[in-house]
């Protein structure tokens, strides 16, 4: 077993050599941009991770690692236009750089480029990769709209809220895992569990994200705290401050929520204190908490060494301990 930052460097060496030098360029340039970007690199380290936890070679695993982060570059391009965001990792984002014609044609290229990096494999493990792939693809998709169709509801539940952030980002972390199961040649039940971690894992992650968001460290949290706050997103806090406070609570919700006459940093102080009050912050730890140790609980499963399963729990539990 290698250390994360070894994995990152493998991945970022071969994603180096994958330089789409192509014509017409304007669509194949904006694909290089993105893929330039930087980032952590968490979902194709995932990828190969699996693979070495199961003895395959990492090597190996480097086409499906790709395929996950194209994929995922994809889903920021296009996310960024419904966004109108302006900034992606402190750069331009493709459709500000270019236009949104631009950004969609080559984020459209992306998810084609992405099922192409499996044919590198032979048929019985391209027909598995893919089959976990497309079912993702299309998960992430109605994620998407999940999220999308929350911006105008008012009646979003915990569970149609936590059944969002599956798809849209807890699944793309499963299949990554899988992926690297899958090329590894572990069992199905195997591949079945490390893919119960991942998505349980990739679940508390967006949770702490939507905590950190409110409470994070702003030197270290590396976006804008309080931006969900700012820009009205049902998140897990929010939703809970609605379920666990009163009616002066949710009135008063509600009304910074909607108000226009509320700078920001006091808009963002007051929800704050509601997320606090209402015990929503404390109840959104235990949740983090709770789906950790479900993450935990399905590495039970994996018929690998304490010492792997060990390794696995170290990642989660530093994935978890970003600062809260």
């Amino acid at each position: 077993m290698q250390h994360i930052e070894q994995y990152q460097e493998v991945f970022i060496n071969y994603l180096k050599a994958y330089n789409l030098d192509k014509e017409p360029s304007n669509l194949y340039k904006p694909v290089n941009y993105i893929l330039n970007l930087g980032g952590k690199r968490l979902r194709p380290v995932l990828t190969l991770m699996a693979s070495d936890i199961f003895d395959g070679k990492v090597n190996t695993a480097l086409n499906a690692a790709l395929a996950v982060e194209v994929f995922h570059n994809f889903t920021l391009i296009h996310d960024d236009i419904m966004d109108d965001a302006p900034l992606r990792r402190g750069k331009a984002t493709v459709h500000e750089k270019w236009d949104i014609n631009t950004g969609i044609l080559s984020g459209d290229a992306m998810l084609i480029l992405a099922y192409q990096l499996f044919e590198h494999y032979p048929p019985e493990t391209y027909k598995a990769l893919m089959t976990v792939f497309s079912q993702t693809a299309l998960e992430v998709c109605e994620g998407q709209q999940y999220d999308i169709d929350f911006e105008t509801r008012n009646d979003v539940t915990i569970p149609e809220y936590l059944k969002m952030i599956e798809y849209k980002t807890a699944v793309l972390v499963a299949a990554a895992m899988k992926m690297g199961a899958i090329v590894a040649k572990a069992s199905k039940a195997e591949q079945e569990a490390i893919y119960k971690f991942g998505k349980y894992l990739g679940i508390a992650f967006q949770l702490q994200d939507d905590y950190l968001d409110a409470f994070g460290n702003p030197e270290t949290f590396g976006k804008q705290v309080g931006g969900d706050i700012i820009e009205n997103k049902k998140t897990f806090l929010y939703l809970k401050t609605l379920e666990l406070g009163n009616d002066d609570d949710r009135r008063k919700l509600i009304e910074f929520t909607n108000s226009t006459s509320l700078n920001e940093p006091e808009k963002v102080t007051q929800v704050k204190l509601l997320f606090e009050k209402t015990n929503a912050a404390t109840t959104t730890k235990k949740e983090i908490e709770r789906y950790t140790a479900k993450a935990f609980d399905a590495l039970n499963a994996l018929n690998i060494s304490e010492k792997k399963k060990d390794i696995l729990r170290a990642f989660g539990q530093q994935l978890m301990n970003r600062n809260m």
